[in-house]
């Protein structure tokens, strides 16, 4: 498939009929070609999109476009975990509706220019700083997402805490999920967490200079 990609959208599933649409009136009607993947839309004109397979191969059927648009549309549970330095969010998703969250912010001191003992006492402040901060962010994510029968793990913030939270033994069967990486997630608060959940269940849309 191309990789000369010039930008990436991401398209709600109820939304995703109607761009399919929009995209074969501007373009023309386009090549379909799907792998394990991805699905790869040839335009007359040269616009392709590759739109993402976030939950898997297709089905074998005539209509590929069709049951692209069944597996993103279809209602699932997605565990949502964001793990930053200066917070956390933890949630529980069903479909569009989140039946569970919770979120929390930490004080991390920020770093110092100063150098020799005062720098070398300022970065053991914030290590533990940060330890207590992902302690607590393993917490909830225990309380929140042990037991959801979640089919996938969203996943966004901060790799290394993301991966010191999932490291818990305790969250192991959370660990173990499908995984979801949302990119660009800010500081996480109520909003930054319902919208992450959105932005999980989007389909990726990868768009060539032609689109």
């Amino acid at each position: 498939m191309a990789s000369d990609w010039a930008r990436t959208v991401e398209v709600p599933p109820d939304r995703l009929p109607g761009w399919l649409q929009r995209f074969a009136q501007r373009h023309g009607a386009a090549s379909v070609v799907a792998d394990d993947d991805a699905v790869l839309l040839t335009c007359p004109d040269e616009a392709q999109a590759r739109i993402s397979l976030r939950w898997g191969p297709l089905p074998l059927t005539e209509d590929p476009l069709q049951a692209l648009v069944a597996a993103y549309q279809q209602e699932r549970t997605i565990a949502a975990l964001i793990v930053r330095r200066r917070g956390h969010a933890v949630g529980v998703f069903r479909g569009d509706a989140l039946i569970a969250g919770r979120h929390d912010h930490h004080y991390v001191q920020g770093r110092t220019k100063a150098g020799g003992w005062s720098q070398q006492r300022y970065a053991r402040r914030r290590d533990n700083q940060a330890r207590h901060a992902y302690d607590e962010a393993i917490a909830d994510a225990v309380d929140v997402l042990i037991g959801a029968d979640a089919d996938a793990l969203a996943i966004g913030g901060d790799q290394t805490g993301v991966e010191r939270v999932l490291r818990d033994e305790r969250l192991a069967i959370i660990a173990a999920l499908p995984r979801i990486t949302i990119a660009n997630v800010p500081d996480p608060n109520a909003g930054v967490l319902a919208d992450f959940g959105l932005r999980a269940r989007a389909a990726p849309i990868s768009l060539n200079a032609h689109a």
